[in-house]
């Protein structure tokens, strides 16, 4: 089996192809990046299975170097990653958000189609559905994004879907909570407040910290994906969540704190413009699959902590990016 997976030096594609490399079930990967500030070949480094990996740095929105990659390849199956995924980011310049996010999965989906692979998984987010105080989001749930990134993914998920619909093409969809782990850049929440108290620095916390989501282990979600890819059903979409839901002060707390730094590092700034409230999503359906989040989240924040102690390196390499 030959796969091609966009954004595979990001942080969960990183993670992605480490497993599935590790799992030893496919011949090769075939990993697109464009190595922006959130993709780096540090990333990619000790391998498992290495001969089985081909790096290509690259733009999804390259319709030449998409088409010849799918030509040389003969893929069997796509996993898109690749996307600009910060929300602040997207707050301040939404227009690299709708050029990769968008025209990039039009580009990957173009490609699939003329080409016959058997499967395109599409990677999205549970930020796709808004916010809410009570209960939890269904796959079937209306589509309410109220950020320009989550508007983007929204846009990416029913391109996608359209494919499957008009054309035919094998398209599944999964949209997990908020991920953590190895490998995330530290711009996001929680490496963010794990780098800042290893220096003893300020950690901004937005508002009054009352914001809640649900973590999901990196690994967890991996295996999520993979599963989805084996099993799911053509023209479905899977949430994929830990079961973690935490207040952000809470998270902030303990994340500080596991990281050898005082609470008084916690410094409450002004809220992010239009940030959701909630996110919480029902996952029986990837369950009905056989996967399940087996990650506890104390025991993962601590592995998580433990690896940026141990790679200063890294994150330090990412602070001015």
């Amino acid at each position: 089996m030959k796969i091609l997976v966009t954004g595979g030096a990001g942080f969960i594609g990183c993670n992605f192809v480490r497993q599935v490399l590790a799992q030893g079930k496919v011949e090769r990967i075939v990993n697109l990046d464009a190595l922006t500030y959130a993709g780096s070949l540090s990333n990619l480094e000790s391998l498992p299975n290495s001969e089985r990996h081909v790096f290509v740095r690259g733009d999804i929105c390259d319709e030449k170097l998409v088409e010849m990659l799918f030509a040389e390849h003969g893929f069997d199956a796509v996993i898109n990653f690749a996307a600009e995924s910060h929300v602040d980011r997207s707050i301040s310049s939404s227009a690299p958000f709708v050029h990769t996010n968008v025209e990039g999965t039009r580009v990957l989906l173009d490609a699939a189609l003329y080409h016959g692979v058997k499967r395109f998984v599409q990677i999205s987010t549970d930020e796709v559905y808004g916010s809410r105080k009570e209960g939890s989001f269904g796959e079937e749930s209306r589509l309410e994004p109220r950020s320009p990134y989550s508007a983007t993914k929204a846009a990416a998920d029913l391109l996608a879907l359209s494919y499957y619909s008009t054309h035919g093409l094998d398209v599944v969809i999964t949209r997990s909570t908020n991920n953590y782990g190895p490998y995330q850049h530290p711009e996001k929440f929680i490496p963010l407040f794990i780098t800042n108290a290893l220096q003893g620095h300020d950690c901004p916390l937005y508002g009054n910290g009352e914001n809640v989501r649900d973590w999901l282990f990196v690994g967890d979600n991996c295996s999520g994906i993979w599963t989805v890819f084996e099993k799911g059903v053509a023209g479905s979409v899977y949430n994929i969540g830990g079961g973690n839901e935490r207040k952000n002060a809470d998270v902030a707390r303990l994340v500080v704190t596991l990281a050898g730094g005082s609470e008084s590092l916690i410094k409450s700034v002004a809220d992010r413009k239009g940030h959701d409230f909630r996110y919480s999503v029902d996952c029986g359906k990837a369950r009905a699959l056989g996967w399940s989040a087996k990650t506890k989240f104390d025991e993962g924040l601590v592995a998580t902590v433990k690896w940026y102690r141990q790679n200063e390196g890294w994150w330090r390499s990412r602070l001015s990016h």
